[in-house]
C-alpha cells in the first residue's frame, strides 16, 4: 500500500504532496477563453440585431484578453497584460463608435435589424 494515500487528509497537505484539486491551471483559463470566444462568434454570426452583434464582439475581445493574461501569468512576464490594456482601449473605442452608429441607424429607419441595412446607398 502506498503510504501517502494511507495518511489522513490533514497530514497529506503537510507532507508536501499536491492537493487533490490543486486549482485552476493554464488549460482551464484557455478553455474558458475558447468557450467565450466561440459563444461570441456564434452570436455574431447568428443574431441580426446590431446591439447584440456589438456585444458579441465585446465578448470576443474579453476572451482574447483572458487568454493573453493566462499566457502572461504562465510565462511570468507582463507582455500579455500590456497587450490587454491595448485590447481594452480598442474595445472601448469600438463600443463608443458602435453606440453612435446604432443611434444614427435607429433614427433613420427605426430598426436595428442588420438585414434592413444590407443594401447601403452611396
Amino acid at each position: 500500500m502506498n503510504p501517502v494515500i494511507a495518511l489522513p487528509m490533514s497530514m497529506l497537505a503537510q507532507s508536501g504532496a499536491p492537493a487533490v484539486m490543486a486549482g485552476p491551471t493554464l488549460a482551464h483559463y484557455l478553455f474558458i477563453s475558447a468557450a467565450m470566444f466561440a459563444l461570441g462568434l456564434i452570436g455574431f454570426l447568428t443574431r441580426r440585431n446590431l446591439i447584440v452583434m456589438f456585444l458579441c464582439t465585446e465578448l470576443m475581445f474579453q476572451a482574447a484578453g483572458i487568454a493573453l493574461i493566462a499566457f502572461s501569468r504562465f510565462h511570468l512576464n507582463h507582455t500579455g497584460e500590456t497587450f490587454v490594456i491595448f485590447v481594452l482601449t480598442v474595445a472601448a473605442a469600438e463600443a463608443a463608435m458602435a453606440l453612435a452608429l446604432v443611434v444614427l441607424l435607429f433614427r433613420r429607419r427605426e430598426s436595428l435589424d442588420a438585414d434592413t441595412w444590407d443594401e447601403m446607398s452611396g
